[in-house]
């Protein structure tokens, strides 16, 4: 505002006592009433304070009210449930075990939902496990369906907690529960789920770096979410040097068992195509494997994977094998064939991504809306996606021993 300005508003602004008096009363009245923040009669404000507290501003036509507060579980009252805080959660039973963590099914005292607990044992020597931390740290940012939801983080000298929404099963279990491959039409739906949860994460630049089957936790409506991120970690452009220790071994690339590594998004893709056999054929596709004697169709090349020579392990000859023979039932289904080939690449960049095979034609005959969802939207929110019963038994819950990360199993995936 200019000087000439405000020295005209100081000309217009006069001393009471300078104005006559059968002119105060109003002038009085004017500048007691004026409000220039005052909102219209009878239209309400809500601001939600630090505390939760929910506060109601109101304006009548006899002046304003002092502001009404109504608290809902406000965190401030000492006996209200809080998020961050141990006694917020009922433990209902035990769920599983490991070496470092303990899951239970647990009940929230806040909301009333189902949670899992996953309880990580802290040494004083060791303070908290990486693991636990990079998990905490990456999924604090990661909203997704198929993505398992980290609702709370609870850290005491002893523990740390971490709360995430109840899954009942885990898509080993569910396997399990039906031998001998699972039904085209369920198979297509989770293979859906998993790329659509991976090219999320690949979007942002992040690796899972762990995937099988008892990490994609599956709900009793069929939702599949990725679990268990203690492996994973943000990934800079180009890549770095990382750990060849990473992937149970079942589920590890070529590239990784040959020594490698410097890898991306292939790393997980490599994964996908071995669980999407797993489905089908109803046994692991590449079971016990030490090397890449079984996993690569013949012997690779400078042409077929540039750089194959040298990495560490390679090994002059490899048996040749063909696709087909190996898992038989892919041939049953349109396109399954071609999409495995093209997920099993043993040179990592002939891998297709997470988003390329979203389209890839194996997925043509499911309905155009499902590439239309927003991130936090089920693909079983779209009319007539649901699953099919298996062979011989109807859609239920499949079990509740999942284990939310990889510190409570010692099995042989």
């Amino acid at each position: 505002m200019s000087t000439r300005n405000c020295q005209g508003m100081d000309s217009v602004i006069k001393p009471l006592d300078t104005i006559p008096e059968d002119k105060k009363v109003r002038v009085q009245r004017t500048q007691s009433t004026f409000d220039p923040f005052e909102k219209p009669n009878n239209q309400v404000k809500r601001v939600h304070s630090e505390n939760n507290a929910c506060i109601n501003f109101k304006t009548s036509s006899t002046g304003k009210e002092s502001p009404k507060i109504r608290r809902h579980s406000s965190p401030s009252s000492p006996t209200s449930p809080k998020f961050g805080k141990a006694d917020s959660y009922e433990k209902l039973e035990k769920l599983g075990e490991g070496s470092y963590a303990t899951v239970y099914k647990g009940k929230s005292k806040v909301n009333g939902k189902l949670v899992a607990l996953k309880v990580i044992r802290l040494q004083e020597e060791e303070g908290t496990p990486f693991t636990a931390i990079r998990e905490a740290s990456l999924l604090k940012g990661l909203k997704h369906a198929n993505i398992v939801l980290l609702h709370d983080i609870i850290h005491t000298k002893e523990t740390l907690t971490l709360v995430f929404e109840f899954v009942h099963t885990d898509l080993c279990q569910y396997m399990d529960k039906y031998p001998g491959g699972l039904h085209p039409d369920n198979v297509k739906l989770f293979l859906f789920q998993l790329l659509r949860g991976l090219s999320y994460i690949h979007q942002r630049f992040i690796l899972h770096r762990d995937l099988k089957p008892q990490n994609l936790l599956i709900s009793d409506t069929g939702e599949l979410k990725l679990a268990d991120f203690g492996l994973a970690r943000a990934k800079s452009i180009p890549s770095h040097t990382y750990s060849n220790e990473v992937v149970t071994l079942w589920y590890r690339p070529p590239d990784v068992l040959l020594g490698s590594t410097e890898y991306s998004t292939c790393l997980d893709m490599w994964g996908v195509g071995c669980i999407f056999v797993e489905m089908i054929q109803g046994v692991a596709a590449f079971p016990g494997m030490k090397d890449i004697q079984d996993q690569c169709f013949g012997t690779p090349n400078e042409e077929s994977w540039p750089g194959v020579h040298s990495l560490p392990h390679f090994k002059a000859k490899y048996s040749a094998k063909n696709l087909r023979q190996a898992w038989n039932k892919l041939s049953y289904v349109n396109h399954a064939e071609d999409l495995a080939s093209k997920l099993l690449q043993c040179f990592p960049k002939n891998r297709l991504s997470a988003q390329a095979a979203l389209s890839h034609e194996y997925f043509s005959d499911l309905p155009p809306r499902l590439w239309e969802l927003t991130d936090m939207s089920s693909i079983f929110s779209v009319p007539n996606v649901r699953l099919q019963a298996e062979a011989g038994e109807s859609l239920k819950v499949f079990g509740k021993n999942n284990i939310y990360g990889k510190g409570l199993s010692n099995n042989k995936h």
